[in-house]
């Protein structure tokens, strides 16, 4: 069933349909038994007045049946009563001769009695049997007394006394099921409210706050949950609309520029006059262009990249990759930009293979290796230092960046992180190299951390801390 209505309806009304059927069934018993116990009280009653009404003649022994022997038995079911007198020798006194006796005679209890259950002429019928012993003078005859009767009184009995109280529990059955459809019609309303109120808002807006106090206490975790991922959405939207703006004007500038060059040497080239005088103006636009070109190119990389370190299963296809090998890997391709720059730069990491494993996609922790080691060479002044360490500690392995350039300001810390934010406007880049770091580290489970650099008078410290992979 896929109506929760139904499903609260089913939970609360079949365990209650199961205890009424069960009290039902206890009531049946016990009205049986009282109705039995009757019954059986009255086959002795009757059973003991006929024993009374034995009496001598001469050496034989006689029995009549008196009115109040029978009128015990008058009831609105009419039923038919079967009596069998017999002496020791098996000569019938009085009543049907063909009377069904018990197949095994067990005479109990203080009146010497045995009920049993047998069927007469067709019907089913209930009957005692009980002895008696009558003394005379050449000793004591005993003198077999049966009783029967049909049961339609006994099961009148028994539904009367069984029925009225069934018919409470089902009174109240029904009453419980038409309380419980229309409580849980009345207490499902604020889920339905909820339900056309999200139903109501416009997917495009993330605008809306669901109002968890109009809830039960139950539901209102439900509509702090939404109202969370609403939250969460509305970031990510905005983020999303700075995110394209940025790189709109990112863009923008470069493709402007170019344009701008190539119809500036589109014209000069038509016009062909003064050529040879232009030629240093050319030489000079086509290295304009060159630079305008790798700029746009290099913004579009790191916006691809960012994408990629931003998708969703960015997280779900790691394998181990060893540190150590990528930190030396990205130093090796990074070495001509510090010459140029008379950068030292240098690595402390472990020499064996695989001691710093962790769980990656190799392309984005190159990208990640590569971009903090490119943002430590750009802001070091020429003739600085740059160190790249990697170490494990138990059950972390730590990626450190560390130069001696002019550091970061505390108040710029958080922000370095925004996409396309430079702490130096005048410098070259495309403010993405942090926000990337940033997003990888949080794909592979990952935490960075900016420091000041305790080992230099100035300086940055970047610590990256990587789960450590598990061996294989």
């Amino acid at each position: 069933m896929a109506s929760l209505r139904l499903r609260l309806a089913a939970w609360l009304l079949l365990p209650l349909s199961v205890f009424v059927a069960v009290c039902g069934y206890l009531n049946w018993q016990n009205a049986a038994e009282v109705a039995d116990y009757v019954q059986d009280h009255d086959l002795l009653a009757s059973a003991k007045v006929l024993s009374d009404r034995l009496i001598w003649e001469g050496d034989d022994i006689r029995a009549s049946v008196p009115p109040a022997a029978l009128s015990l038995f008058v009831s609105p079911a009419r039923d038919r009563v079967f009596l069998s007198v017999t002496g020791a020798d098996g000569r019938l006194l009085a009543g049907s001769p063909d009377f069904p006796m018990p197949p095994s005679r067990r005479l109990a209890g203080v009146d010497r009695a045995q009920w049993y259950d047998a069927t007469f002429d067709g019907l089913r019928v209930r009957a005692v049997i009980t002895q008696r012993s009558m003394y005379d003078v050449g000793g004591a005859r005993d003198v077999t007394i049966a009783v029967g009767k049909t049961t339609g009184s006994r099961d009148h009995m028994l539904r009367t006394l069984w029925w009225p109280s069934m018919e409470y529990l089902l009174v109240a059955l029904v009453l419980a099921i038409v309380l419980t459809t229309l409580a849980l019609t009345w207490e499902l309303r604020p889920v339905v409210r909820l339900s056309r109120q999200l139903a109501q808002r416009d997917p495009l807006h993330l605008d809306f706050v669901v109002d968890a106090h109009a809830l039960h206490t139950e539901l209102r975790p439900v509509a702090e949950t939404i109202n969370r991922f609403v939250r969460q959405l509305k970031m990510h939207s905005e983020a999303q609309r700075r995110f394209i703006a940025d790189a709109a004007h990112q863009l923008r500038t470069p493709l402007a520029l170019q344009a701008s060059q190539i119809e500036y040497a589109r014209y000069t080239r038509a016009h062909r006059q003064n050529w040879e005088t232009r030629r240093a103006d050319m030489d000079t636009l086509w290295l304009a262009m060159q630079t305008s070109n790798r700029r746009l190119v290099d913004v579009t990389n790191k916006l691809l990249l960012l994408a990629q370190a931003e998708h969703g299963d960015a997280h779900t296809r790691l394998e181990r990759v060893d540190l150590a090998a990528v930190a030396l890997r990205s130093v090796e391709q990074l070495a001509a930009l510090a010459d140029r720059r008379h950068i030292d730069l240098g690595l402390d990491a472990p020499q064996a293979a695989g001691t710093a494993a962790v769980q990656a996609q190799p392309a984005l922790l190159d990208a990640l290796v590569t971009n903090l080691l490119e943002n430590a060479l750009r802001y070091t002044q020429e003739g600085g230092r740059v160190t790249v360490g990697v170490r494990v500690a138990g059950a972390v392995v730590e990626l450190t960046v560390e130069d001696n350039g002019p550091g970061i300001p505390a108040e710029a810390m958080e922000r370095v992180f925004e996409r396309f934010y430079r702490v130096a406007q005048d410098t070259e880049g495309t403010g993405l190299g942090l926000a990337i770091v940033q997003e990888i580290a949080r794909a592979f489970g990952a935490t960075i951390q900016l420091a000041a650099n305790p080992h230099e008078a100035h300086g940055l410290l970047v610590t990256v801390r990587f789960p450590a992979g598990v061996s294989t």
